[in-house]
């Protein structure tokens, strides 16, 4: 079977997509679990037995609860500096009174990563630390059927009411006796949706049938979101959450009874960074306010000093004590103990036995040497002084040394509950391994396949010659499904814990297996025909080596490097500075090239330099194949390389490498991203800063004429005044919402979401995509017009970067401005005149498509995705389109450099219709290789320190990146539809 080079690159990256799934599928794990959640609260332990015959303890029931009522305040992105800094001081002075000189404790609780809301939540309510993965399912939250506080709760009769993010009503469904949740994911609303909480407080504070009542308030999530921490929004909002704190304890103490106290809880799922965003673990993003408040507690005096480090999880254990209920089975947390510390020490101990026993059974079912664990050792030493203590207590002694002992029982407790809680959370993940080597093994032979078709690929014609027939009804194809099937059976049999592979039905797996086995007889009978063709390929080895240019060693060096660079942290982190210092080395080489193409080929004889010519064109079968030689016809229209250098445009093309460095080096200034340097002062945060409103005005005013000058000038007449309008569309959008301003606009205007502006943009976006799709339909369907179908590409790639701008913040809209014109200067002044073949210049788009993802401000940090791109012109949370948004805004940058490839390569006359399939294969090869060797990188580090905060983060960029390519691809090759006629000439 014959197939063209964009088909088989566009067929192997779908195959791609299906390892990648099932690799992730395995990689991001499912937490360590106990029993189902109905079985928790059987028999819970009795006290320690004494020793010595005759005594038995009497207290085998859960202690009752230490509080009447307790409300539970969650604050969105609430950052512990928000509360105990400067902001705290000016703007909550209530909360702040409360922590200095009332009956509170505080500390800050960390989080674990990704610090997304439905994740924290889990933990917060568990005590458990959910899977990564969690971070994907956070766009649409399931029910939540792990053991949990809700549930121990509800099963306990007490009667709860929620307001707020309606992700507590998904994970929680039936569990609260009132409720209203409001949409947690539409991030232009900052006042309407903590007022649907508020609305609710007087009448419920008044009232006595509740026992738990849960305020998840959520507009300071969405203010850092949009306008950043340091904007004076952030300000306004903590005062009202003051406000509102203030009210509620007030109530509380109100109506306060003599027995049990009541108890107010303030908190923060996540924090946010400096940009607002949040999902990794930067210290403002895992590190948020914890506080008790109760009048049981003991009076503070004086400042408070910095407040201990707690883990988020120990919240739900804590709040289990103080409401007399089980502690949940998955619960990895510790008590904290100043809450309880006012009670007997009895008690105190009994609370400590009693999380100590849960993290001994939780360890015990999920580690088979569990009595091996320092941390059960710790707890069974200290089992055994809290029954010598619990002997001393029931013959009545009450010396100070039972108190001495007792305090001693209590430290033993704590170090054993900190060690049992350490070594769960580093059990938390367990791979699946069989599902992981599977997807591995599907990519690595997806990757090798291409890069054996290289020579076929690339030729002239490209396309060749698929032998499906012989591997497919070879007697090894049949043997290796035979045993791969065997390997199942046996893996599936024997495996311990559960294999998502295993619990596909046999159809599907046996599928699987199959598209293996045809993947390496394939694989194999390519190496053959290699082998076969070994004696040419030494004949012409000496040619084949010296037709390398600079650029050639230069791409592969660099590639190769960056792929290597992966298995270190500290390069995933700062990824960007390899892309930075590839694309600044690229400029270098290509300022060469053309010092070269313009002097020093002038002084080399004509003749030689045909027969240099020859020689090269003889060298290698797919260099240089999509450039005709120089007498061809279709060269009429296309400047050669002399003429050129005689025009004015010659010293433009020899000064474009420096243009772009500097366009390179201001986008580098606008954008602080990575880890190490992400908080440093950029030109952007001087932009974003309401003191220089007028500033960022004007530069948005500035870059959206410049990209319609830019992007106008091969469009049709409807189009253009379609863009003309659309950008003007933007920035009405932008001032409605409150980034920028108009000149003429005076004083603060009111904010508003900017809905009408928004959906006034996308009409002329989906306009301009529909003029360019019907181009591209008629030059496929009813003429083969290349100029029809240049244009109609052009329509929507300028159609995309009209949605680029809508999506993109103000002080981005450089980004932009600038890619564009880095596009125009190549294409014109560098590509054209150095006549790099399709391969060269596809490698050129991957290297600055991936420099733009990061100029943009992304990092291989979860924080930085812009998720109020994908709620742009949106009036509700609406998933399909918000994930799309969303996608395309973080992607535009490799999005836009792709297109604009297949562009270029489609407009030049000069190039035969083959190089649309090379571009194709040339950037599935891209971005497979790094994919792959990055694949088998995480799986050998799956137990590196930083695996959750460094390679899992980047391992997801990764994922979504070979899905958008593999539609690309798709696109690449539809436009390569009828390349068969065409190389038939």
């Amino acid at each position: 079977m014959r197939l063209r080079s964009g088909v088989f690159a566009s067929s192997c990256l779908l195959l791609e997509v299906l390892g990648v799934a099932l690799f992730f599928r395995g990689f991001f794990p499912v937490p360590v679990r106990s029993l189902p959640r109905r079985e928790s609260s059987g028999d819970l332990p009795a006290e320690p037995a004494p020793p010595g015959p005759g005594m038995v303890s009497n207290w085998t029931r859960i202690p009752p609860p230490l509080f009447k009522k307790v409300v539970i305040v969650l604050i969105d992105a609430l950052r512990d500096d928000f509360v105990f800094g400067s902001k705290g001081e000016q703007f909550m002075p209530y909360t702040k009174q409360i922590i200095e000189k009332g009956t509170s404790y505080s500390f800050i609780a960390e989080a674990k990563p990704p610090t997304v809301t439905m994740p924290r939540i889990k933990a917060l309510m568990t005590g458990s630390i959910p899977g990564f993965i969690d971070v994907i399912v956070n766009l649409n939250s399931p029910a939540l059927l792990d053991d949990n506080l809700i549930w121990q709760a509800k099963t306990a009769g007490k009667r709860i009411i929620f307001y707020g993010d309606d992700t507590w009503v998904k994970l929680f469904p039936k569990h609260f006796v009132e409720y209203d949740g409001t949409t947690s994911f539409f991030v232009s609303d900052f006042t309407e949706v903590d007022d649907n909480v508020t609305r609710h407080l007087d009448r419920v504070l008044k009232r006595e049938d509740w026992d738990l009542l849960i305020l998840h308030y959520l507009g300071l999530d969405h203010i850092g979101h949009v306008t950043g921490p340091n904007s004076p929004l952030v300000g306004t909002k903590l005062r009202e959450m003051d406000n509102i704190l203030k009210k509620i304890h007030t109530s509380l103490l109100s109506k306060e009874e003599a027995s049990l106290p009541n108890l107010l809880v303030v908190c923060g799922d996540h924090g946010m960074s400096e940009t607002g965003s949040h999902g990794g673990s930067s210290a403002g993003e895992v590190h948020t306010p914890l506080l008790f408040i109760s009048s049981t507690f003991e009076k503070r005096s004086g400042r408070l000093t910095q407040p201990e480090l707690v883990q988020q999880t120990d919240l739900a254990s804590t709040l289990a004590v103080g409401l007399g209920l089980p502690i949940s089975r998955n619960s990895v947390g510790n008590l904290i103990l100043p809450v309880v510390r006012g009670r007997t020490m009895r008690e105190q101990l009994r609370f400590v036995h009693l999380n100590g026993f849960q993290l001994s059974r939780l360890l015990q079912e999920n580690t088979p040497a569990y009595e091996k664990d320092p941390g059960y050792e710790h707890f069974k030493i200290a089992e055994k002084s809290h029954a010598n203590w619990i002997k001393l207590y029931l013959e009545g002694n009450n010396s100070e040394i039972l108190l001495n002992l007792g305090k001693k029982v209590l430290k033993q407790y704590l170090e054993a509950l900190k060690t049992l809680s350490s070594s769960l959370s580093k059990q938390v993940a367990q791979y699946d391994m069989y599902s992981m080597m599977v997807g591995i093994v599907i990519i690595m032979e997806v990757l090798l396949l291409l890069l054996l078709s290289i020579p076929k690929a690339l030729s002239s014609r490209a396309e060749f010659e698929v032998p499906l027939s012989p591997p497919l009804f070879s007697l090894l194809f049949y043997l290796m499904c035979l045993m791969l099937c065997a390997v199942h059976v046996i893996v599936c049999t024997s495996a311990e814990s559960l294999c998502y592979f295993c619990s596909m039905s046999w159809f599907t797996a046996i599928g699987v297996m199959v598209l293996i086995s045809a993947l390496m007889c394939g694989i194999l009978s390519a190496i053959a025909k290699i082998l076969d063709n070994s004696g040419l390929t030494v004949k012409n080895s000496v040619l084949s080596s010296s037709s390398w240019s600079e650029i050639d060693v230069l791409i592969l060096a660099g590639t190769v490097a960056h792929v290597l660079s992966l298995g270190a942290s500290s390069f995933v982190e700062e990824e960007h500075q390899t892309w930075y210092f590839l694309i600044n080395t690229l400029c270098l080489g290509l300022s060469q090239e053309l010092c070269r193409n313009n002097f020093l080929l002038k002084e080399y004889d004509p003749q030689h330099s045909t027969s240099v010519k020859q020689s090269f064109g003889k060298a290698s079968e797919y260099k240089n194949i999509d450039i005709p030689a120089a007498d061809n016809s279709k060269l009429g229209k296309t400047t050669t390389s002399a003429e050129f250098s005689r025009g004015s445009d010659k010293w433009i093309s020899l000064a474009s490498p420096w243009i772009i460095l500097i366009c390179c080096r201001l986008l580098r200034s606008l954008n602080q991203t990575g880890v190490q340097w992400a908080h440093q002062p950029d030109l952007g945060h001087w932009l974003t800063s309401s003191e220089h409103k007028s500033e960022l005005s004007f530069l948005a005013a500035v870059s959206l004429l410049m990209i319609f000058f830019l992007v106008q000038r091969r469009c049709s007449l409807v189009s253009k005044i379609a863009m003309a309008l659309g950008l003007l569309g933007v920035y009405s959008y932008r001032a409605a919402i409150g980034n920028v301003i108009f000149p003429w606009q005076h004083g603060s205007k009111d904010i508003s979401k900017g809905i009408t502006e928004a959906r006034f943009v996308y009409v002329f976006v989906l306009g301009i995509v529909f003029s360019g799709t019907k181009d591209l339909l008629k030059s496929q369907v009813i003429s083969s017009d290349s100029g029809v179908k240049s244009t109609g590409l052009w329509e929507v790639y300028s159609g995309l970067v009209l949605l680029a701008a809508l999506l993109f913040r103000p002080h981005n809209l450089p980004v932009l401005v600038f890619c564009l014109l880095i596009q125009t200067m190549m294409t014109k002044y560098i590509w054209r005149p150095l006549k790099f073949d399709a391969a060269q210049i596809t490698v050129m788009h991957y290297w600055f498509g991936q420099a733009f993802f990061y100029f943009q401000g992304n990092s291989n940090g979860i924080a930085t995705v812009d998720v109020s791109a994908g709620f742009v012109g949106l009036e509700s949370y609406v998933e399909i389109p918000a994930i799309f948004l969303t996608a395309f805004a973080t992607y535009a940058g490799p999005l836009l450099w792709a297109i604009h490839l297949l562009c270029y390569l489609s407009s030049e006359v000069s190039r035969n219709s083959a190089a649309v399939g090379h571009g194709c294969f040339c950037y599935a090869l891209m971005r497979s290789l790094p994919v792959a060797i990055y694949i088998v990188l995480v799986t050998g580090l799956r137990y590196h320190l930083f695996i959750w905060s460094v390679f899992s983060p980047k391992l997801l960029y990764e994922g979504v990146h070979v899905f958008i390519t593999a539609a690309i691809c798709l696109f690449f090759t539809a436009m390569d539809h009828n390349h068969s006629h065409k190389v038939q000439d």
